[in-house]
């Protein structure tokens, strides 16, 4: 198995590029968002790659970093969901639009990839919708772990941020529910949300359904998140 490519540029073309590496050139797929990112010719570049092998046909697809492969094979798990689409899906929204569209079960926003139909959009949220959290959590974990600090500097050491308590009526809380809490506060700060107020959307979902289950959480929280009016 190809895990990553570490390389100069090739050539570009218009849904690939090669990438030499010590004299081998390896063809590797990406999406149209990937591509824009990537420098030009001749220029040094590091992927992450997922194989795809086939009866008549081996391909790699290239990511920027570890979270987008995964959901690149998230998705592919989805039936009628090959790796064109997953990287049309990718190009369209990037792995924090598809955690966002899945957490909220807006299949519309999937739709809008190229080559994705209302019943495939359906079904993807719909059959990764308590799988999609695991992904979402990793956030830039993954990467910095694999890849450690930059060189010269130091790592840093990010204290976990407790979610404030929310008051409401005493209940038997599930013995997950703590863990839940903090599963979806890291979500929610990996998609962009400040701690503040990551917190205490938090806080209000777990308050009004103490036995909320981590994506549940991640849902509701997102919809009291969401701009109103």
């Amino acid at each position: 198995m190809i895990g990553r490519l570490t390389g100069r540029i090739g050539y570009r073309a218009e849904d690939h590029i090669l990438i030499d590496v010590g004299g081998v050139g390896y063809l590797v797929y990406c999406s149209d968002r990937t591509l824009a990112t990537l420098p030009g010719v001749g220029e040094a570049v590091s992927l992450y790659t997922d194989l795809v092998v086939r009866e008549d046909l081996m391909q790699l697809f290239g990511f920027p970093t570890l979270v987008e492969k995964e959901w690149h094979r998230l998705l592919m798990s989805v039936q009628g969901v090959g790796a064109k689409v997953s990287l049309a899906i990718l190009g369209t929204l990037g792995p924090e639009g598809v955690g966002r569209a899945i957490a909220l079960g807006d299949w519309a926003a999937v739709k809008a990839a190229k080559g994705v139909g209302p019943k495939t959009a359906q079904r993807i949220v719909l059959d990764l919708k308590d799988k999609a959290p695991g992904v979402m959590a990793l956030g830039g974990s993954v990467t910095e772990a694999m890849e450690g600090p930059e060189p010269g500097r130091e790592a840093e050491v990010v204290e976990p941020v407790e979610a404030p308590k929310a008051k409401a009526k005493p209940k038997p809380r599930a013995p997950s529910s703590a863990s839940a809490q903090a599963d979806a506060l890291s979500a929610l700060s990996n998609l962009g949300y400040g701690p503040s107020e990551a917190a205490a959307a938090v806080a209000e979902a777990a308050g009004e359904n103490p036995e909320a289950n981590e994506a549940a959480l991640i849902r509701a929280a997102l919809k009291l998140l969401a701009p109103k009016g």
